[in-house]
């Protein structure tokens, strides 16, 4: 869960009786946010006081320092809170009601004044102007720890690279050092070679597990080469055996030719097991689609994460197809359709998984590098129930935006082939995490 610091900021001067009120009701409405909550709920009336409450808020790490501004103060409480604690900050002010006698708690003027105090020394705040007792601004409170604690989960994420991305393939190619200093991302890179000597050194029966599994989800698992699938339920075996052991958040693997020439098998199903474990995953050692994954999986609380190709674009049924050879994890079948196993469309081999996209909300991501500079492109539509476009694992989507207008947006800003699927509305949280890091969001709508 997030972790929310909470102060609460007034002045003996205004209508403190009322203003306890609207604490008690906002620290109500605080309920709705699952998170965890630090510090002592009680009006901070000088700057002795909030110093007094700078201990309990530093003794552990907070995603989000919430301010609530009860009654006018002028910045100095909120100054020293925020030198104090490391963390990013929050307002939250009360309407005024208009009554034509006095302002009883003058809120939004102490926002207004520590706003502009923060600003002179290089630091901005996300505000909350609302009823204490409006639903929505438990929403907003949550939905800007939810980011917060995203950025700081990225601090301590390493991601294990199997190999180079193929030649030509410029979407995949990452720099560590960007990484490092904008995320906290460490990246250890491996030769797919060494990699795949060490998976045929390995012991046979780490395929036992992958193969348990998929025999009782592929009712046809017995009609693929045996041997061959073997070989990609062990791939899958060492590659969750090297996560576990050395902490990998996620994995990029350059998963042909290599695995087809040297090994005899597609890695693929490998990485569908992996996506199916939570342990993002991605073909062709695709860093940014591992690493826009791990987002739109820890932003949708877990949910399960495709990243796919869009490889086709149809302006009068407005709709669009997300494929890849067969890496979808399972999770996102269409439960009235069939799972199967399958062999790679060009090379023939397995172990691949194949069946349509379930119907559902989706959000669409990728953090981007097109232009030469770090960008999110973030988008909504609908997933549709439709037989399966391609082999192996494919969605037939109609988003928010048409489809001539994505269209246009992918080639004209030369955005990225793969692009990564999750079910569910998740854009507040994505564009807050890109406010946090100062990403920009081409979005399209």
């Amino acid at each position: 869960k997030p972790k929310i610091g909470l102060a609460v900021v007034g002045r003996v001067n205004f209508d403190v009786a009322y203003a306890e009120e609207k604490l008690q009701k906002a620290l109500e409405t605080l309920k709705l946010v699952d998170a965890d909550f630090i510090g002592e709920p009680k009006i901070l009336f000088d700057a002795d006081a909030a110093a007094a409450a700078v201990p309990a808020l530093t003794a552990e790490p907070l995603d989000l320092l919430l301010i609530l501004q009860v009654t006018f103060a002028d910045a100095t409480m909120t100054l020293g809170l925020t030198e104090a604690v490391d963390a990013p900050v929050m307002m939250w002010s009360f309407p005024e009601p208009r009554t034509g006698g006095r302002l009883r708690l003058n809120s939004f003027c102490g926002v207004n004044l520590a706003a502009h105090a923060l600003s002179r020394r290089g630091k901005s705040i996300d505000y909350v102007h609302g009823e204490p007792d409006d639903a929505s601004a438990a929403g907003k409170i949550a939905t800007a720890a939810k980011a917060a604690a995203l950025v700081r989960r990225f601090k301590s994420t390493k991601l294990l690279v199997v190999g180079e991305h193929p030649d030509g393939f410029d979407p995949c190619d990452f720099d560590a050092g960007e990484l490092a200093s904008r995320f906290g991302i460490t990246v250890d890179q491996q030769p797919v070679k060494a990699f795949i000597e060490e998976v045929k050194a390995a012991p046979e029966d780490l395929a036992d597990n992958g193969w348990a599994r998929r025999s009782h989800e592929f009712g046809n698992l017995a009609e693929m080469d045996e041997v061959a699938t073997r070989k990609t339920l062990k791939i899958h075996g060492c590659l969750s055996q090297r996560a576990k052991d050395k902490g990998y958040a996620g994995i990029a693997v350059r998963c042909w030719p290599d695995f087809f020439i040297d090994y005899g098998c597609a890695a693929c199903g490998a990485l569908a097991l992996l996506n199916e474990d939570r342990i993002p995953a991605g073909c062709e050692a695709d860093v940014y689609g591992v690493i826009t994954s791990l987002l739109l999986q820890w932003a949708s609380d877990d949910g399960a994460v495709f990243n796919s190709d869009l490889v086709d674009i149809d302006t009068k049924d407005d709709t669009v197809v997300f494929w890849h050879c067969g890496q979808a994890p399972i999770d996102m079948a269409d439960p009235e359709a069939e799972t199967r196993a399958t062999v790679h469309s060009n090379r023939k081999m397995p172990l691949l998984s194949e069946f349509p996209l379930k119907p559902g909300r989706i959000t669409v991501a990728r953090l981007s590098r097109s232009g030469g500079s770090l960008r999110l492109m973030l988008a909504g539509g609908e997933m549709i129930r439709r037989p399966l476009a391609f082999s192996g694992t494919a969605g037939v989507a109609r988003l928010d935006a048409s489809a001539a207008s994505y269209l246009e947006t992918i080639i004209s800003e030369g955005l990225e082939h793969h692009t990564a699927v999750v079910y569910g509305e998740h854009r507040p949280v994505l564009r807050a995490f890109a406010k946090r890091l100062g990403i920009p969001v081409v979005e399209m709508a």
